[in-house]
Formats: C-alpha cells, structure tokens, sequence
C-alpha cells in the first residue's frame, strides 16, 4: 500500500490567485486533488497563507456557514468554513476584526455562468499570529514569487511552460506585485 502524502501548502500573493483560472487534475479519478496553476507557474492544491481579517460574515441559511476576507498587501483571499470545517467556523464566529491570522487549506474554484473563475481557500486551520509573523510570510512569499518568476522567464519546467502559455505571463507585473508587498512591510516601520 502506497504511503499516504500531504501535499505542500504553497505561499502566492492573492492578486496572483486571484489572476488564475487554469485547473487541472493528475489523474481522471473525480476524487484526485484538483490544482489552480498560477501565472508565475505555482501548482496550488492547498495553500499558506498570512494576512489580516478584515471581514466576516455568517452567509449560512440553515446552520453557520462563515464567509471571511483575509487581507495581504497585494487584495484579499474568501476563505469559507462550515460545518466540514468546524474549528475554522469556530475561529471565524468568535474572532475579533481586524486580526492577523495564518491559514492553511485547500484552494477551491468556481466558474461563473460569464466564464470568470472565482477562487477561494476551504481552510484545514487558522489561527491568530502576531504582526512579525505576517511579515515574515510577506517576505518569504516575496522571494518565493521571485524564484518562480525567474523559472518561468528561462522556461525551466513544465509547469512555469504551460503558465506561460496559457497566461502569458506578464513577469513585470508579477515583480510589481512583489514590490508593493515588499514596500508594504517598510510603510510599516
């Protein structure tokens, strides 16, 4: 029996998410992870994320059903916690805005009936961190952003390749991206 693996949790900006529409599955099983391929070429099934919750809202009809935003300094991550996901509901339900916090969970997407895919993060867990522990995520996302950038401009494997084509990517924006980021944290100080 194969051994059972966690997949990585990657670390993207959510304006670079947001930007993402191409999904794919490895296997045609229904059951297997489904990946957003970024445009810098991050092949997202979960993700790590740090940012500040700025809003929360119980969107449920029939019991909680927790709609949250989680600011970074380039947009803002929807995570979305019910009744599958009861410590993160909990957390969401009694938290107090504005807060840092760190989430980790599973990227979802949804097509619109325009074409537009939406993303958002079911979260495995989230919790409250301190304003060092945001930034340190700021600038350990900065550099990996940065890394992938490089691979995707020298064409180095197959997925910065597809996300070339696919978005053709702009990597001077995506740098832009991690400059205001990066900027963020000096504004700070």
């Amino acid at each position: 029996m194969p051994g059972f693996f966690r997949e990585a949790a990657r670390r993207v900006f959510a304006q670079e998410l947001k930007d993402s529409n191409l999904t794919s599955r490895d296997e045609s099983d229904q059951y297997a992870p489904q990946y957003v391929l970024t445009p810098t070429g991050a092949k997202v099934n979960r993700i790590f994320l740090v940012g500040t919750l700025i809003e929360k809202e119980d969107i449920g009809t029939d019991s909680e059903y927790w709609r949250g935003r989680v600011s970074d300094p380039t947009g803002s991550f929807l995570v979305y916690a019910g009744q599958y996901q009861p410590e993160a509901a909990q957390f969401l339900a009694e938290c107090e805005l504005p807060a840092f916090v760190a989430v980790v969970g599973k990227t979802s997407t949804y097509t619109t009936d325009d074409g537009n895919v939406l993303t958002s993060i079911r979260p495995e867990s989230i919790q409250q961190v301190d304003e060092l522990t945001r930034n340190l995520w700021v600038l350990d996302t900065a550099k990996q952003t940065l890394e992938r950038i490089r691979t995707i401009e020298a064409e180095e494997d197959q997925n910065s390749k597809l996300a070339k084509e696919h978005y053709s990517t702009d990597t001077g924006y995506y740098r832009e991206i991690v400059k205001k980021a990066l900027e963020s944290l000096k504004e700070r100080e």
